[in-house]
Protein backbone atom coordinates (compact mmCIF):
# COMPACT_ATOMS: atom_id res chain seq x y z
CA UNK A 1 0.00 0.00 0.00
CA UNK A 2 1.17 3.81 -0.63
CA UNK A 3 1.18 6.63 1.69
CA UNK A 4 -1.62 9.20 0.62
CA UNK A 5 0.00 12.24 -0.58
CA UNK A 6 0.85 14.73 1.39
CA UNK A 7 -1.04 18.31 1.89
CA UNK A 8 0.50 21.37 2.49
CA UNK A 9 -0.44 23.16 5.46
CA UNK A 10 -2.30 25.79 2.94
CA UNK A 11 -4.03 23.18 0.79
CA UNK A 12 -7.80 23.02 2.54
CA UNK A 13 -8.96 19.10 3.12
CA UNK A 14 -11.98 18.08 1.31
CA UNK A 15 -14.83 16.22 2.67
CA UNK A 16 -16.17 13.82 0.37
CA UNK A 17 -19.83 14.45 -0.61
CA UNK A 18 -20.23 13.16 -3.70
CA UNK A 19 -19.73 16.43 -5.08
CA UNK A 20 -17.08 18.55 -5.59
CA UNK A 21 -17.23 20.87 -2.15
CA UNK A 22 -15.24 23.88 -2.57
CA UNK A 23 -13.66 24.38 1.55
CA UNK A 24 -12.75 28.25 1.78
CA UNK A 25 -14.33 31.24 -0.02
CA UNK A 26 -12.58 33.86 0.50
CA UNK A 27 -14.70 37.68 1.26
CA UNK A 28 -14.48 40.93 2.05
CA UNK A 29 -16.04 41.64 5.62
CA UNK A 30 -18.36 44.16 4.18
CA UNK A 31 -19.57 41.16 1.93
CA UNK A 32 -19.64 38.49 4.30
CA UNK A 33 -21.52 41.10 6.73
CA UNK A 34 -24.21 41.19 3.47
CA UNK A 35 -23.99 37.13 3.14
CA UNK A 36 -24.87 36.76 7.19
CA UNK A 37 -27.52 39.00 6.37
CA UNK A 38 -29.25 37.46 3.62
CA UNK A 39 -28.68 34.02 5.37
CA UNK A 40 -30.47 35.41 8.43
CA UNK A 41 -33.02 36.56 6.08
CA UNK A 42 -33.28 33.34 4.50
CA UNK A 43 -33.54 31.57 8.32
CA UNK A 44 -30.11 29.55 7.19
CA UNK A 45 -26.60 28.93 7.57
CA UNK A 46 -23.29 31.06 5.67
CA UNK A 47 -22.33 27.77 3.84
CA UNK A 48 -25.81 27.25 2.57
CA UNK A 49 -26.39 30.91 2.13
CA UNK A 50 -23.31 31.11 -0.59
CA UNK A 51 -24.58 27.86 -2.18
CA UNK A 52 -27.77 29.46 -2.84
CA UNK A 53 -26.47 33.15 -4.04
CA UNK A 54 -24.26 31.39 -6.08
CA UNK A 55 -26.81 28.81 -7.91
CA UNK A 56 -29.41 32.38 -8.28
CA UNK A 57 -26.52 34.31 -9.25
CA UNK A 58 -25.33 31.25 -12.28
CA UNK A 59 -29.16 30.72 -12.66
CA UNK A 60 -28.64 27.19 -12.02
CA UNK A 61 -31.34 25.06 -10.21
CA UNK A 62 -31.09 24.53 -6.82
CA UNK A 63 -30.60 20.81 -5.83
CA UNK A 64 -34.00 18.49 -4.36
CA UNK A 65 -32.60 17.24 -1.52
CA UNK A 66 -30.77 19.73 0.15
CA UNK A 67 -29.27 18.27 3.67
CA UNK A 68 -31.59 18.89 6.40
CA UNK A 69 -34.41 19.82 4.21
CA UNK A 70 -37.39 18.16 4.71
CA UNK A 71 -39.76 17.75 1.65
CA UNK A 72 -43.38 17.61 2.36
CA UNK A 73 -46.44 16.18 -0.20
CA UNK A 74 -48.08 19.17 -1.02
CA UNK A 75 -51.24 16.82 -0.42
CA UNK A 76 -49.92 16.76 2.98
CA UNK A 77 -49.58 20.24 3.33
CA UNK A 78 -52.97 21.59 1.93
CA UNK A 79 -54.46 19.05 4.53
CA UNK A 80 -52.86 20.69 7.34
CA UNK A 81 -53.70 23.98 6.16
CA UNK A 82 -57.23 22.64 6.04
CA UNK A 83 -57.34 21.38 9.25
CA UNK A 84 -55.71 24.66 11.25
CA UNK A 85 -58.07 26.98 9.33
CA UNK A 86 -60.81 24.76 10.29
CA UNK A 87 -59.63 25.40 13.77
CA UNK A 88 -59.82 29.06 12.97
CA UNK A 89 -63.14 29.62 12.05
CA UNK A 90 -65.80 30.54 14.19
CA UNK A 91 -67.66 27.32 15.16
CA UNK A 92 -71.36 29.05 14.90
CA UNK A 93 -70.97 29.20 11.31
CA UNK A 94 -72.97 27.16 8.52
CA UNK A 95 -71.13 24.37 7.90
CA UNK A 96 -71.64 25.73 4.14
CA UNK A 97 -70.18 29.05 4.59
CA UNK A 98 -66.95 27.21 6.57
CA UNK A 99 -66.75 24.70 3.55
CA UNK A 100 -66.55 28.31 1.02
CA UNK A 101 -63.95 29.84 3.21
CA UNK A 102 -61.79 27.37 3.67
CA UNK A 103 -61.96 26.79 -0.33
CA UNK A 104 -61.30 30.81 -0.80
CA UNK A 105 -58.58 30.56 1.13
CA UNK A 106 -56.96 27.27 0.11
CA UNK A 107 -57.52 27.36 -3.82
CA UNK A 108 -57.48 31.52 -4.31
CA UNK A 109 -59.86 33.92 -5.83
CA UNK A 110 -61.27 31.72 -8.80
CA UNK A 111 -60.26 35.17 -10.69
CA UNK A 112 -57.00 34.70 -10.05
CA UNK A 113 -56.80 30.74 -10.93
CA UNK A 114 -55.48 31.13 -14.53
CA UNK A 115 -52.40 32.81 -12.35
CA UNK A 116 -51.85 29.49 -10.22
CA UNK A 117 -48.48 27.44 -11.85
CA UNK A 118 -49.37 24.57 -8.88
CA UNK A 119 -52.54 23.64 -10.88
CA UNK A 120 -52.94 21.72 -14.06
CA UNK A 121 -54.29 24.28 -17.21
CA UNK A 122 -57.90 23.14 -18.46
CA UNK A 123 -57.55 21.58 -22.43
CA UNK A 124 -58.88 24.21 -24.93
Amino acid sequence: MTDPPKKSPDHPVRRRTGREAISAVKLSESLTADVDAWAEAHDTVRSDAIRQLVELGLGATPVLASPGIIRRDPVEIENAAVKRIGQLLDPALPTEERERRIRRLTEGPPEFTDERIDLLKPRT
